[in-house]
């Protein structure tokens, strides 16, 4: 299978998949909030893997490849792609319920816009991320040639795509008007932090220069914050 086939058949899945997840528990296409989150998750997405397929064909290789060859890291996702697959079954099944509403009124309309946006802005920094960064791979690992990037969105953090996911973990069951699916989604922030160290410890290890670029770049995931 050609790499832009790879890339056509894992997002259509992953889109069937969320898709599904969300409107089956919901029981209803009806649900509109869920239309324009995956909108939103997915249209730019099409165009950003487009560009990086004209542009550098070996980073849209390296993005698709989601098997960790770390065991540690392996556990991690493993946990992660739990918690993040049973956050939208909850966050449609809200809809479908009606427990955020019963409970706090519901998401207000201006919330659920701001929250789209968040979303987008999320989205856009991992695409700057892979931009600045064309050894940024889903999985952990060094490889031959891969050198220290310190411009972009790694002048403020050494993990900008992870604060790029933690924003749309965040914003993502508010935009998709659950309150009862904040802390499902939010489960996830933390098995980051512990991906991040650990790919940390690789990245000490392995890649030249990495040790005094942590020493320049102090926070790992906030700017300010930590």
């Amino acid at each position: 299978m050609s790499l832009g086939w790879k890339v056509v058949f894992q997002s259509g899945a992953v889109l069937f998949a969320f898709g599904a997840a969300l409107f089956v528990t919901a029981g209803t296409l009806r649900y509109w909030e869920a239309w324009a989150f995956l909108g939103v998750w997915f249209v730019p997405g099409v165009f950003g893997f487009y560009y990086f397929y004209k542009h550098d064909r070996e980073l849209v290789r390296r993005r698709i490849q989601s098997k960790e060859p770390l065991k540690e890291q392996r556990a991690i996702m493993k946990v992660a792609y739990v918690f993040f697959f049973a956050a939208f079954l909850v966050a449609g099944l809200d809809f479908r319920f009606g427990w955020s509403y019963a409970r706090a009124g519901g998401v207000p309309l201006w919330l659920k816009i701001v929250s789209l946006a968040m979303v987008l802005a999320g989205i856009l920094l991992t695409f700057w991320v892979m931009d600045v960064n064309r050894y940024a791979a889903r999985t952990v690992q060094v490889e031959a040639g891969q050198r220290v990037i310190s411009t972009g969105p790694y002048r403020w953090v050494r993990h900008p795509m992870y604060s790029g996911i933690v924003l749309m973990m965040l914003f993502a069951p508010l935009a998709l008007g659950s309150y009862v699916a904040l802390p499902f989604f939010a489960l996830t922030i933390p098995l980051m932090v512990v991906r991040l160290l650990h790919e940390e410890k690789v990245l000490r290890e392995q890649l030249a220069g990495y040790v005094e670029y942590c020493g320049r770049t102090v926070y790992r995931l906030v700017p300010y914050v930590w």
